[in-house]
């Protein structure tokens, strides 16, 4: 009999101002089995962030204060992998790939399009240079993904959509590349166990009172290799975890 495996993804936006919260509180309390992290804006040496019957993996930005990844888990994987190959990609810290023994576990965080859009035709380089590397590894074995993918894929997926078509994370651009991926042979955990789910979200912005009124996006992922879909247990989105303009979700894998 298989046991049940908790896996969690959290942009903490900053994780030494998550710490100063309630980072540990959490952490204890759910007592994943992986933990994802992304958006720690760390350079190497600023904390100490040991936690005892956890194996850690970092990738800092070059830039300080800015990006990077981080990954918790209890079993030490085969091997470590930091960005994807690609140097134009790997200066931000953006993805850490852990391989175990029938599957991949990656943290990303993806590039943000930007006001005005201004990084949207880096974004679509991104996409595609990205998309190829987990298909890559998916003809290894499976891959389980997750991160802030900054994009709201449907209608369904944020509070306003009509005022924010085009906006940055919910461009046609940002949303085809999404389908692309999916369509490439991967699944949507969140959607895959609640396809008609509304009115639940990932991030709010600090401005207008978002999160107080729900005003949110769905940005965070878990996605999944198809064929492995069907050891996904459930998917949660940890609404009434604080102390981040994200908060936590989870897949449950079996």
């Amino acid at each position: 009999m298989r046991c049940i495996v908790k896996f969690i993804s959290w942009n903490v936006n900053g994780l030494r101002a998550v710490i100063g919260k309630n980072f540990w509180e959490f952490f204890d309390s759910i007592d994943a089995d992986i933990m994802g992290l992304q958006e720690i804006k760390l350079s190497e040496g600023q904390i100490e962030c040991e936690k005892e019957g956890y194996h850690v993996y970092w990738n800092y930005a070059e830039k300080k204060g800015y990006s990077g990844t981080a990954i918790f888990t209890k079993k030490e994987p085969i091997s470590v992998t930091y960005g994807i190959g690609i140097e134009e990609h790997d200066h931000e810290g953006r993805v850490i790939t852990l391989e175990f023994e029938d599957y991949y576990f990656i943290t990303c965080y993806t590039p943000n399009s930007q006001n005005e859009l201004k990084r949207l035709d880096y974004r679509m380089v991104w996409e595609d240079d990205f998309r190829a590397y987990l298909c890559e590894l998916n003809k290894k074995k499976g891959v389980i993904l997750c991160g802030d993918l900054n994009v709201a894929h449907e209608e369904i997926d944020l509070k306003n959509p009509k005022t924010n078509r085009m906006n940055a994370g919910f461009t046609d651009q940002e949303r085809q590349k999404m389908t692309e991926l999916l369509e490439a042979g991967f699944v949507d955990s969140f959607r895959h166990f609640y396809p008609d789910q509304t009115d639940i979200y990932s991030w709010w912005s600090y401005r207008f009172r978002a999160r107080e009124k729900n005003a949110g996006w769905r940005i965070d992922y878990f996605i999944v290799s198809a064929d492995m879909k069907d050891r996904m247990k459930d998917a949660k989105i940890h609404t009434d975890v604080f102390g981040s303009d994200h908060c936590p979700i989870e897949l449950d894998f079996e």
